[in-house]
């Protein structure tokens, strides 16, 4: 169960109330007097007691429950706020992923950026303990979600990415750059970037070779992927007929995405498939571990709820069984 705090416990002496209550109700049940008085009542104590002579004090007990209720959601019960500090073995990884309007040809399925996407979320599964954030870029590059362990909103951060998101072009350098900037602050002892592209550096205010110096200064390992089979891939294309394909050469800069690689000590990979894809980040996947420390944090809840709840049935039922089946008829 969630551990409950109180933000004023002070309201909780409200329940030393109880005790001149129930001395009261002690008393009154035993100064009370028959409205029939009657010479003796040997005979009465020979009849059998029905449900209602256990019932009696039903209603007074209710009370109290709902006044405890009443004194504990002023009391505001909360999920306690806390801080966990853990060291585990990880890696500083970023995703840099290509969203520019080439990522649609359908050479993968159901497209390249669907397919990169997929495989990605899978690299994220399969690596629990790491620090994973991502950049997407195509004329702009900018962060979609800085380091994380919180790899949930890391994926939904991911299936929310298409292509259109940004000014159509491929700036290579600029997201490669937003992504060393992701990590330079990084205390890993290993930090990775996936840059993952479909076309040639044709924009952008920083040099594809100049990002890659910068990220060998901080010690940043950069892996490279080509993504794209060999020759012309089908583009969907609309037309006033409808969406019609047309065969587009396929153009990736493989020099300079092997010169960046070599740089910064990673690798370049050419993915020419779905299949090839998932082979590449499983490679990647047995890249060395590192400890980080991760900083866990519990948000903090309001929990009053339930008690308002329990707080609501017990008042109705006392008055439910006063105004029934234990009625008073004068």
């Amino acid at each position: 169960m969630e551990e409950i705090v109180f933000a004023h416990k002070s309201f909780f002496l409200i329940l030393l109330v109880f005790i001149p209550m129930i001395g009261w109700y002690v008393w009154r049940q035993r100064e009370k007097q028959a409205s029939i008085q009657i010479s003796t009542t040997n005979y009465f104590n020979k009849a059998s007691r029905t449900y209602k002579h256990y019932l009696i004090h039903v209603p007074f007990v209710l009370r109290l429950i709902t006044i405890t209720m009443l004194v504990i959601i002023l009391a505001r019960p909360q999920s306690e706020n806390s801080w966990e500090n853990s060291t585990t073995k990880g890696i500083d990884i970023v995703i840099a992923l290509d969203i520019s309007s080439s990522m649609i040809a359908e050479d993968f399925k159901p497209n390249r950026i669907e397919a990169a996407k997929d495989v990605a979320i899978q690299f994220i599964n399969g690596r629990p303990t790491d620090r994973i954030g991502l950049v997407i870029f195509a004329a702009e590059s900018f962060t979609q979600c800085p380091l994380t362990t919180d790899h949930a909103v890391l994926i939904n951060l991911f299936k929310d990415i298409k292509s259109g998101m940004v000014e159509d072009g491929t700036a290579i350098g600029l997201g490669l750059a937003t992504a060393i900037n992701r990590l330079k602050e990084s205390n890993a002892i290993s930090k990775t970037i996936i840059l993952l592209t479909d076309g040639v550096n044709n924009t952008g205010e920083i040099a594809p070779l100049t990002a890659a110096e910068i990220a060998k200064t901080f010690g940043i390992r950069v892996y490279t992927i080509g993504i794209g089979t060999m020759g012309t891939a089908p583009y969907p294309v609309q037309t006033p007929f409808g969406v019609q394909y047309q065969s587009m050469p396929v153009e990736i800069d493989e020099v300079l995405l092997r010169q960046i690689a070599q740089m910064t000590n990673g690798k370049y990979y050419r993915a020419t498939g779905n299949q090839k894809l998932h082979e590449i980040y499983g490679e990647i996947d047995k890249l060395e571990k590192s400890k980080i420390e991760v900083k866990k944090y519990s948000k903090k809840q309001e929990k009053f709820l339930i008690f308002a709840v329990l707080a609501a049935i017990s008042l109705l039922l006392e008055i439910l069984l006063k105004n029934t089946v234990l009625k008073n008829i004068p």
